[in-house]
Order: C-alpha cells, then structure tokens, then sequence
C-alpha cells in the first residue's frame, strides 16, 4: 500500500466509532486506534464498575489520541449505571420539575463521572420533542411536549456537561419526537412542514448551537418536505443545507447508530457510511452489531467511494479537522472542582426525583402490601435495565408479571386483605397492560397505581403517583409517598390545628 492509500485508509478510519463486546479492548480495536480510528462507542456490556471502565479507557487512550463515547442520558438510558440502573432521573423528570439550575446540576454530575472514568463524549441531551404520545424510543427521554421547555433544558444539560470537559452530543437531529416508529427497526416519518419543522423541531437544536454544544447527533427520520424519503443521516439537505447551512453548525456530527436497520435495510453498512460522510457527517457511530470484518468493509468502501469519485476526499479532510478540533477542546486547561462524593450524587439524583413525582388522588396506610409490577418489553435503546420498587420497599411481597398472560383472579386473591399496588411503565403505549390494570381497579379501587413512564393514562378511581421515568431515585421517591405521605398529611393537620389553637 502506497504512502498515500495509506494516509487515505487513515482518514476513512478516522471517520469511525466502533463498538465490541466485553470490558477489555480486543487487540484489533487498539492496532486499529494506533492507525488512526476515530474512536469507540462503549455500551452496558462494556462496564463492569468506575475502576474497570477506567481501566479500559487508560488502555484505550494509550494506543492513540480518540474519542470515547456513550450514551449515559440519565434516567431509563443508562451505561455507567446499566447493570442497577441510573442514580439520576431523566430528562422528562427534569422537565416535570423545570428548574434549569437543577438540569445544569444533573448533567455537570453526569459529567464528572464520564471524567472520573476517563469518558469525553456523551451522546447525551435528547433535545427532541416529544410532540407524539405514542413514540416508541423518544418518551422519557424528552424533556417534555413543549419547544422552549425542551430548548431550555437542552441548553441547561449542554452547559453542564461541558462545564466539566465533556462534549455534549445534542440528538437526534432535525427532531425525533414526533414520530410512531422506532429507528432501530424501520425508517420513521416526520411529516411537517418546513415551517412547523424550523418552529418546533429545530428550536432546540439552535439553542444547543447557541450554547455551543460540540457535537450533534444525526436521526436516521425522514422529513419529506427536506429529506424525500432519506433517513435525514443520509442527507445533504439536513446534514449540509440545513444544519451546517441554515443553522450555521460548525461543529461535530456524529451520526446514530449506523447499524439500525432504518440504515441497514436500505443502503446497508459500507454504502449508508459513505453516503453519510457524503452528507455531511463526520463520525460514524457503530453499534455492537457490526464485527471487525464489518468494519474493515466500511474502511474499505469508504476509501472505493473516493477512488471512484462518489465521496470527495475533501470531505474526509474536512471532518478529520472538526474531530481533532474536539480533542484538541478535550484537553484544553479546565478550573478543577472538588470531586463529589456518592452521598452528594446519590442526594442531588433523589432531590430532582422527589420533586418531580406527582399524586393524584388520596394514599391509604399500606398494609401487607402486595406489589404487582406488570412488566414493559425494553426498548433497544434502553435495553435491559432494572426497574421497579425493588430494594425501596422490603416490607413488600413483589410479583412480576407479563401483562398478556397476568392471572388477574389469582392476583386479587394473593392480594385480599391487603395493600394493592400496581407499577406499570407507559401503560398508554401497551393495551395488555392497561387492560390488567383496568381489572385490578375495578376490583379493587383502593389499588395504588404507580407510572414509571410517562404518565398519559390512568385509571379511573384509584389512586395515582407519576415518576416520570425509572431510574432508581424515581422509585424511591414513589416508595417515599406510598409510606410516608399519610404521616406527612397528618403533621401538616396537627400543625395547623396547633396553630388555629394558639
């Protein structure tokens, strides 16, 4: 290989993020650091405790100058915290609560401890917003239904990230919340205007570049109206014409997972990452699908795609500077901090959580409580991370149950006698589990009914707390309610019967 195919294959790899199994990197992985990769996306298999990750990351960093990213949003989407869940609640807790110092707070915390594991890229803030009730991967993830209370917790979050020297990665652009499919099995559709699109959807997106997010991350939506039917990560109209152009972004854009079948299934791996670049990205983000073979294929299409003259080698220059302009930024002198304990963090988590829970309806003292858990299919972004009241309610007997096939008769019977409650994540999106819901009410309308998702549905008649997400201080912060609050309320009564007396 000549001097020059040689600097070429560099630039190609440069473009990369790549993602393998286990929490030690494979030899390939640092030989293919050493000559230029662009960096790696670490995921819930990739941690197994702070110093571990650690570990992996000094090791990553000393085959060569990269990018170590993941995705850690707080809340349901979690890596640090995947094996025992986030000890921060999630965007739409923090919108639900919508205090941008406490958002600003959250994600400087989140950041210091993508530091303190030798982390500089999060694929974090969603900045999307959640227009549609029904969508399958953005939900909790989402600040909330509202344009300027998502933009002006996306500000919050980039700020505080990157107070700490952690890039942002602001997602999924041009906007993910309006959509009924999920990306990682099909391509959805935003099907707006122009208009609407620059006055909702992208709202976000320019306060983030306002704030100076260093990166942005591609949704792989169509947008009829800008993209045809093109995943907006294969399109120069969104990449080029309208976030470089329109919006004046200069930095990052790092696509999504390119192994989503939105891509896959279309133009596949190698053709989708030099149609991408070709658009206007500038990092490829792979999942934990694609093996180095794979990735040696896309190395490889990507160089055929400049010899050929599809993919100009301009393009590949271009994003070679803007990934080493953000390193360059990841070392940049920085004001230390005192570091926080995990009593801090573990406060500040359930300080957002408590104010962001929510009853409707009157708590009865609970008694023997039976805790029904009717289980939610993970989705892929989230994967499987534990929820439930779990470890926060010990005084519980705790059933798990798959809504379609819940034995509602027996439950009742376990559960005569005593406290009922009923835990369900986005019971709106899932009729299987709003109908065993809907029988447990109407057979006990005293039941306790606790939302860990978004909180769209409820039964009538009984009881109800929303969390806004499942992240454990959610679930905390829900227990505290079911066995305090009638303690709480009855204090409140003395003191005011104290002082009317007085």
């Amino acid at each position: 290989m000549s001097q020059s195919d040689r600097g070429l294959r560099r630039l190609a790899a440069g473009t990369l993020l790549v993602a393998f199994q286990g929490t030690t990197a494979p030899d390939w992985v640092l030989r293919e650091l050493e000559q230029g990769l662009g960096g790696v996306t670490l995921f819930g298999f990739n941690v197994a405790g702070p110093d571990r990750l650690r570990e992996l990351t000094t090791a990553l960093r000393g085959a060569g100058e990269t990018v170590i990213s993941l995705d850690e949003e707080g809340g349901d989407v979690t890596r640090l915290a995947y094996h025992e869940g986030s000890r921060y609640p999630g965007n739409a807790a923090l919108g639900a609560v919508d205090d941008v110092e406490l958002t600003r707070r959250v994600y400087r915390a989140i950041g210091a401890e993508l530091v303190a594991c030798g982390v500089n890229l999060d694929m974090a803030p969603s900045a999307d917003v959640n227009t549609e009730p029904d969508n399958p991967v953005i939900g909790t993830r989402s600040f909330g239904a509202g344009t300027e209370l998502v933009a002006r917790h996306t500000v919050a979050a980039v700020e505080g990230l990157q107070s700490v020297r952690v890039a942002a990665c602001v997602k999924h652009f041009p906007g993910h919340g309006a959509t009924r499919v999920d990306s990682h099995l099909a391509v959805p559709v935003v099907d707006v205007d122009l208009d609407l699109l620059r006055e909702r959807e992208l709202a976000p997106f320019r306060a983030a570049i306002a704030a100076g997010a260093r990166s942005v991350m591609t949704a792989h939506v169509a947008v009829p109206a800008l993209t045809g039917e093109t995943p907006a990560t294969l399109s120069g109209a969104a990449l080029t014409g309208l976030l470089r152009g329109e919006l004046g972004y200069d930095g990052v854009v790092v696509t999504d997972a390119l192994d989503m079948q939105a891509i896959t299934r279309s133009v596949g791996l190698a053709g989708g990452a030099v149609r991408s670049i070709a658009a206007g990205s500038d990092l490829l983000c792979l999942g934990p699908l694609p093996s180095y073979e794979d990735v040696q294929e896309i190395i490889a299409g990507i160089v055929a795609a400049v010899a050929d003259g599809r993919l100009p080698a301009s393009r590949l220059e271009e994003a070679a500077d803007r990934v080493a302009a953000l390193r360059d930024w990841f070392t940049a002198p920085l004001t230390p901090t005192g570091p926080a304990t995990t009593a801090d963090l573990d406060a500040l988590g359930l300080d957002a959580a408590r104010r962001a829970v929510r009853l409707t309806g009157a708590l009865e003292p609970l008694v023997e409580p039976l805790v029904v858990e009717v289980d939610t299919p993970p989705t892929i972004a989230v994967g499987e991370v534990p929820w439930g009241l779990g470890p926060w309610l010990p005084q519980a007997e705790i059933v798990r149950v798959a809504p379609a096939a819940a034995d509602v008769p027996g439950l009742l019977e376990k559960a005569a006698n005593r406290s009922l409650v009923v835990v369900v994540k986005d019971a709106h999106r899932h009729p299987s589990s709003r109908e065993t819901v809907s029988a447990l009410v109407a057979a006990r309308p005293d039941t306790t009914v606790i939302e860990m998702g978004l909180p769209v549905w409820r039964p009538a008649h009984a009881a109800h707390i929303a969390t806004y997400g499942a992240a454990r201080p959610n679930a905390q912060a829900a227990v505290e309610l079911l066995t305090a609050r009638k303690e709480q309320v009855d204090l409140t009564a003395q003191e005011a019967s104290s002082s009317s007396r007085a």
